[in-house]
């Protein structure tokens, strides 16, 4: 039996699932317990790009000593576009007075659907709370030269300024 990646058992009643054929899917989990498909399930997370005027800020946060952009995960229930904005209030403190989706990424080691967002913020008082260690304003060139290496968040950032989006795990892609 072909094994599933990251979902081996039904949510439901726990039966370990099996591959089956779904017409216009392909292969899906499927449990024989329940008599049902299980569609994989990941969890969504937000990443923004918070600009004001003609700067981009950068985060440092949980011990780490790389620029990164601001995140969070996407509660239950909660849209993706309100989280970006709570986040970056509850984050930063800034309010955001406008929201435009940028790009998306799966990343596999959180088992994550990443979705990222351009912020533009009313003010450049950051207000940080307890989960930033410090943050700082950059031009977009500073920015593309602070952002830690080989990350998502590089890539996000990277993307919508060159408008190619190149992903550690997959070759370039360019967006129009």
């Amino acid at each position: 039996m072909k094994k599933i990646p990251g979902m081996n058992c039904c949510m439901e009643c726990g039966t370990k699932l099996i591959m089956k054929e779904l017409k216009n899917e392909g292969l899906i989990p499927y449990c024989e317990t329940c008599k049902d498909f299980r569609f994989p399930v990941f969890n969504t997370g937000v990443s923004m790009i918070v600009r004001h005027r003609e700067k981009i800020l950068l985060i440092k946060q949980y011990g780490g000593s790389e620029y990164i952009l601001t995140a969070g995960y996407v509660n239950k229930g909660e849209d993706a576009e309100d989280a970006a904005v709570r986040e970056i209030k509850e984050e930063l403190g800034l309010e955001v007075s406008e929201l435009h989706f940028n790009h998306s990424h799966y990343y596999g080691p959180s088992n994550t659907l990443m979705l990222n967002f351009i912020a533009e913020v009313t003010s450049a008082d950051v207000r940080p709370n307890e989960e930033i260690d410090s943050f700082s304003w950059f031009t977009e060139d500073e920015a593309r030269g602070n952002i830690r290496k080989n990350s998502l968040a590089r890539a996000f950032l990277i993307g919508y300024l060159d408008h190619v989006y190149e992903f550690p795990d997959q070759p370039a892609l360019p967006y129009k």
